[in-house]
């Protein structure tokens, strides 16, 4: 299958379409505006409605409409963006209804800076909503994987009826790399017996958000928690690099991970044993990587403030073993400054 040279923002709004996406609601922000230009283009050409909706809160509240009938719908935005869009998610998973979400993440808070960043990680992954909720979080590190991950969002969403987000960042929306495209279901997808259809003589479908009484309102987030059990059971995702005989392992995701394999490379020159658990999963959290009694210490390299350490923390069960370095505001991290760090953290000894 043939290659083709694109940016990160434009691939993934091809490979929405090729997933079969007929749907966008969004508006524009950098990083990501790329995305919702080229969609304004293809997706009519495919007989697909995109929508620049006025605001943000608008455009989530579209995608609720065009979730709840049914359809393969997408939204995207950055970090601020997001923000204003999480009342809608979180209502969009009470309804149980599917959706893919994309946040091209740059600086912040606030507005913060048009450069990339890793900062939303905790209103993605642990929920920027009201409730006991999660969602699906999918954290690419290379255009290619941006494709794949935004293919399968679909089919996840569509398997446990709940929005998949695909936690990004600029520098990974505008960079050009070759990718190819191939859509091909690996789930069994359920039928959306669901879906309301409008007007009809057809069995009458319903779609509930609002739980007046308190018994019914826990047995709904039972039911929700079920759900997420079986998804950390089953979906959890991630990459090793240079694990086989690694004494010290960095986690990183992202454009993060690829800056530090490169540290990895540098300092495995140098004859220390390093290596790499990179999560593919932000939720569920790959916690079954962290299994090995033979780390000496975990290095979590992010672009933001550590907002993944706790999760680090959790999963390998010793908050000692655990340490941290980033930047944030936008700044990119160097391998220069990984190495550095990842030597004072081991102190010479090989």
């Amino acid at each position: 299958m043939a290659k083709v040279l694109m940016k990160g923002n434009e691939a993934i709004g091809k490979a929405a379409i090729e997933a079969g996406c007929r749907f966008f609601f969004g508006y524009p922000i950098t990083p990501q505006s790329e995305l919702p230009e080229y969609l304004s283009e293809e997706l009519p050409k495919v007989g697909g409605t995109f929508v620049q909706a006025e605001s943000e809160v608008a455009a989530i509240n579209m995608v609720y409409g065009a979730a709840a009938a049914g359809a393969r719908v997408l939204t995207s935005s950055s970090s601020p963006g997001i923000a204003l869009k999480q009342e809608g998610i979180g209502y969009i998973t009470n309804a149980d209804l599917p959706a893919v979400v994309v946040n091209m993440m740059r600086g912040g808070p606030g507005l913060g800076t048009i450069q990339p960043g890793q900062a939303d990680y905790h209103m993605c992954v642990k929920g920027g909503s009201n409730g006991d909720y999660h969602n699906i979080v999918l954290a690419p590190s290379s255009v290619q994987e941006a494709v794949d991950m935004v293919m399968d969002a679909f089919d996840l969403a569509d398997c446990y009826r709940t929005p998949v987000i695909i936690l990004s960042d600029g520098l990974i929306g505008q960079m050009m790399e070759p990718v190819q495209f191939h859509y091909e279901s690996k789930r069994q997808l359920p039928a959306k017996d669901w879906a309301l259809t409008g007007k009809g003589n057809g069995e009458k479908h319903m779609i509930v958000n609002l739980n007046m009484d308190a018994e019914d309102c826990e047995n709904h987030n039972i039911e929700l928690q079920k759900k997420y059990a079986i998804i950390e059971q089953k979906e959890q995702a991630w990459e090793e690099y240079c694990m086989d005989d690694a004494e010290y392992a960095f986690v990183s995701y992202g454009t993060s991970a690829r800056i530090t394999k490169s540290a990895i490379d540098t300092l495995r020159k140098e004859g220390y044993k390093v290596g790499l658990i990179r999560p593919k999963t932000l939720y569920p959290f790959p916690k079954d990587a962290f299994t090995r009694k033979e780390i000496k210490k975990y290095i979590d390299i992010e672009m933001s403030m550590g907002q993944m350490v706790d999760d680090v923390k959790l999963a390998c069960n010793d908050v000692n073993k655990v340490v941290f370095y980033g930047r944030t505001g936008g700044i990119i991290l160097t391998p220069e400054e990984v190495v550095e760090f990842a030597k004072s953290v081991i102190g010479g000894d090989k």
